[in-house]
């Protein structure tokens, strides 16, 4: 029979190893090391990409010191590791909270150009962050957010350190929302919304002007129009069309508009009628001169 002692140990000795099992990288988080040396692992964690354990240990200080010299420095900090660890959410909250709490605070600036990129990055996949996607396929809501928070960042703080890649960066974002659009549009085309076609074309045109998008902004507004039968409306997109963009792929080499032919229910052929459309496939209005506009833009 083993001794009470000993078996007191042994459960002791169990218990102990048990906790330890579930501990995982907290064991790494110091109990109680003062605010300084906290904040320094902190920064070691940055240093060393071990995002994770820098906003345990963030977290940490900040509630253990809340109102401590590094207190301010360490909730900066921690937008940062959110957003070097993917938690783009947390990081958008932690800027917000950062602004509403220190809306005077030299690097507020800061917390704004954060949020903006944190915005743009927030919903991203673990197959946007390895293999090249095309973000124009998106929900564009994330690309609105963040030009807009770049958007405050530069009207509050125009001579910013960070101005110049916001403004940048709202250009792209610009781009990226104007091709949005016209995607859209193609989509419309199949769907022989023309309406809707013409809508998104004209949009891109009255509203992302400078961008890559508006000469198939014009081309979705000339191919609408001609389907539509506005003939004059469609010359007058034509002609804007050729004047300015000579070489897209719509405007031939004698000046003429390429118009693309998607006939309707009665231009479909008996084939493709006793097949329920899978022979003798028509294909719908489809423009995308990125090859062409985004290289010399």
């Amino acid at each position: 029979m083993i001794p009470n002692r000993l078996l007191a140990l042994a459960l002791s000795a169990l218990l102990l190893g048990g906790c330890s099992w579930f501990k995982g990288d907290d064991e790494e988080v110091p109990p109680d090391q003062g605010e300084r040396a906290l904040y320094e692992t902190a920064q070691k964690n940055i240093r060393a990409a071990n995002f994770d354990l820098a906003v345990k240990n963030l977290q940490l200080l900040e509630a253990r010191y809340p109102f401590g010299p590094y207190a301010e420095q360490a909730q900066l900090e921690l937008i940062y590791a959110y957003y070097r660890n993917y938690d783009h959410e947390e990081a958008v909250a932690a800027a917000d909270r950062f602004i509403r709490l220190h809306p005077q605070h030299p690097s507020t600036d800061y917390a704004y150009y954060m949020k903006g990129l944190s915005s743009f990055t927030e919903g991203e996949g673990l197959l946007e962050r390895f293999l090249p996607t095309d973000r124009t396929h998106r929900d564009p809501g994330p690309a609105r957010q963040s030009f807009a928070d770049f958007s405050q960042l530069l009207s509050r703080y125009p001579g910013s350190e960070y101005a110049a890649d916001a403004r940048a960066r709202m250009v792209h974002l610009r781009n990226l929302l104007a091709r949005y659009e016209i995607n859209v549009a193609n989509y419309y085309f199949k769907r022989r919304a023309y309406v809707a076609a013409l809508n998104r074309g004209r949009y891109v045109v009255e509203n992302f002007q400078e961008t890559p998008a508006v000469p198939d902004g014009l081309a979705v507004m000339a191919q609408a129009y001609l389907i539509l039968g506005m003939e004059d409306l469609a010359q007058n997109a034509i002609t804007a069309l050729k004047s300015n963009y000579p070489d897209h792929p719509s405007i031939d080499k004698g000046g003429n508009f390429i118009a693309q032919r998607f006939p309707g229910d009665r231009g479909r052929s008996w084939k493709n009628l006793a097949s329920l459309g899978f022979v003798d496939r028509s294909t719908p209005p489809h423009f995308d001169s990125r090859e062409i506009y985004e290289k010399t833009n």
